[in-house]
């Protein structure tokens, strides 16, 4: 029978087409699985590089704190440097003896001697002279100093000074030290959180094409049903004919044949939209198969 072939050829072209979007819904899901997966495990590791970047970020503020502290000393211990130097010079004066020029005296002579030298063209001759000044100078001013040094409040200032002075170098040297560990600190901190940053971007990146697949295989979902009811209702049509050819009587779907033109006339426009290929009701199947079309 012509219709039955046309009915079941254009079954199963709705059916092949439901096949279609279904494998691709299928595929389309399992690429948005894929994706979640992937978003997760960025979304991960961005959070590693976080907690690490925060694990940096408290040593930092631990050696930015100790520096802190140890600049109070290195401070402390500057001004006890310039205190002793000053109680020390003043001790000098105080204990230099009458006797011949005062040692600030001669070191002030002695600087400008070594600047002539570095600064002027002198003959050998003068330049020797210079020199044996400079020595003769130098010569008296640690004579000076060693006598002085053997004064017993002068030796105690003068152990005093050192103490300070070893003492601002120590923690002077600590600030530095901590300061390059803190930086260290720092950047290693910043580095992880660009790594972050750069982490989560792909993350984003990922979630974007879930939801692009996601919206997708819900499309391509929604058209293997479409189809899916397409084929049930030729179904329904086959069905009809099968039961009125075995029985010669209409389908059970509607109890009586329809008789009127009006409703004739509507079959007779329904089955020409059949003819080309338009989808159907399932009441207009119905109306079909009570008005002997099918």
């Amino acid at each position: 029978m012509e219709l039955v072939e046309e009915l079941n050829e254009k079954r199963e072209r709705y059916n092949a087409e439901a096949e279609k979007h279904r494998h691709h819904r299928d595929k389309l899901n399992e690429q948005t699985r894929e994706w979640v997966r992937k978003r997760d495990e960025l979304n991960a590791q961005a959070r590693d590089f976080i907690d690490a970047a925060s694990a940096h970020k408290i040593r930092r503020n631990e050696l930015n704190q100790e520096v802190r502290d140890i600049k109070v000393q290195r401070d402390l211990w500057n001004r006890k440097v310039n205190e002793t130097a000053e109680a020390l010079a003043k001790k000098k004066r105080e204990k230099e003896p009458l006797k011949g020029p005062p040692i600030r005296v001669l070191k002030k002579k002695l600087k400008e001697l070594e600047l002539k030298q570095q600064t002027s063209v002198l003959k050998p001759s003068e330049e020797k002279e210079l020199i044996d000044q400079m020595r003769q100078l130098n010569g008296e001013i640690k004579e000076k100093e060693k006598d002085l040094e053997g004064d017993d409040e002068i030796k105690t200032l003068l152990a005093e000074a050192t103490e300070a002075r070893e003492k601002a170098e120590y923690y002077h040297a600590k600030v530095e030290e901590l300061a390059v560990q803190s930086q260290k600190e720092h950047d290693d901190m910043m580095e992880l959180y660009d790594k972050s940053d750069a982490v989560r971007k792909e993350a984003d990146k990922a979630q974007e094409n879930f939801i692009k697949c996601k919206v997708q295989a819900d499309e391509e979902h929604q058209k293997h049903i479409e189809m899916i009811k397409q084929v049930h209702d030729y179904d329904k049509m086959l069905s009809g004919i099968r039961h009125r050819d075995s029985t010669g009587e209409p389908g059970t779907e509607m109890p009586t044949m329809i008789e009127r033109k009006s409703d004739r006339d509507e079959a007779k426009e329904i089955y020409e939209r059949f003819r080309k290929g338009e989808k159907l009701s399932t009441e207009d199947i119905m109306l079909l198969q009570n008005s002997g079309y099918l």
